[in-house]
């Protein structure tokens, strides 16, 4: 089992709890902007997690549909989606291996729900070009991500453990060659079990992402900094934002 995998094993109550996780609503109002507020568009949920932008966007009136890996998190999504009164579609798939050709109006990949956790380059771009195949000729992706920037400047350990609720990294190393950091992460899930876990994270810059989004025919895209709750095309991305807010359309 992979470090992510294993992560958010029986996690979910401890993830909802996380700091990086409270900016659900002005997030999804940014969401709504960008789809001119229109209920018709069907929107895909890639890393869905415990489903919380899939459920707002649903109680907002929107065709949602959520995938993830961890069972765990989907269990806690359905909870939360009967508890709020609203449908959403929840499916276990593994974002490199979906396949929805053409069916979505919007794909969102928020808060690192699949991409940029993968082991390789790679994969990591399998999930970018499964996202671009699930979307309409019209379509939009909107998704954030490590700011590569960011470690050059500053300690990524510090800002990780600042307000943190659920574990403490330490050991962090991070590879000017990849932009890995390379970091033990130590937590407690749902069950009071600890866990030791080796990540593996790979921090992208803005030519790499713009590139990648090119060669998946997109044309018009945005790069910006990714503020929690409050996601405006108006924040130039700068080495002070942990998250780079990419808007791509085709």
């Amino acid at each position: 089992m992979e470090w992510y995998q294993e992560l958010f094993e029986n996690n979910a109550d401890g993830y909802d709890r996380e700091p990086f996780t409270q900016g659900t609503l002005g997030e999804v109002d940014f969401i709504e902007k960008e789809i001119g507020f229109d209920k018709s568009k069907k929107v895909l949920d890639v890393g869905c997690g415990t489903g919380r932008h899939s459920v707002e966007l649903a109680a907002r009136g929107y065709s949602v549909t959520g995938i993830d890996l961890s069972q765990a998190q989907l269990n806690k999504a359905h909870k939360v989606a009967a508890d709020r009164g609203v449908e959403v579609l929840f499916i276990r798939a593994d974002a490199r291996e979906f396949d929805f050709r053409g069916e979505f109006d919007l794909a969102i990949m928020l808060c690192e729900g699949a991409f940029p956790l993968m082991e390789t380059d790679e994969m990591n771009f399998q999930i970018l070009r499964n996202a671009c195949n699930s979307l309409n000729d019209n379509g939009k992706l909107i998704f954030t991500t490590l700011n590569g920037l960011f470690p050059l400047f500053h300690s990524v350990k510090d800002f990780v453990n600042e307000g943190s609720t659920g574990g403490i990294s330490s050991g962090n190393s991070f590879d000017l060659m990849t932009f890995r950091d390379h970091s033990t992460y130590e937590a407690t899930d749902d069950a009071g079990n600890q866990k030791v876990l080796k990540c593996n994270e790979r921090y992208y810059v803005p030519s790499e992402i713009s590139w990648m989004i090119k060669s998946l025919g997109f044309r018009d895209i945005l790069i910006c900094g990714a503020r929690l709750g409050a996601f405006s095309r108006e924040d130039a991305l700068t080495t002070e934002d942990f998250e780079m807010l990419v808007v791509a359309e085709k």
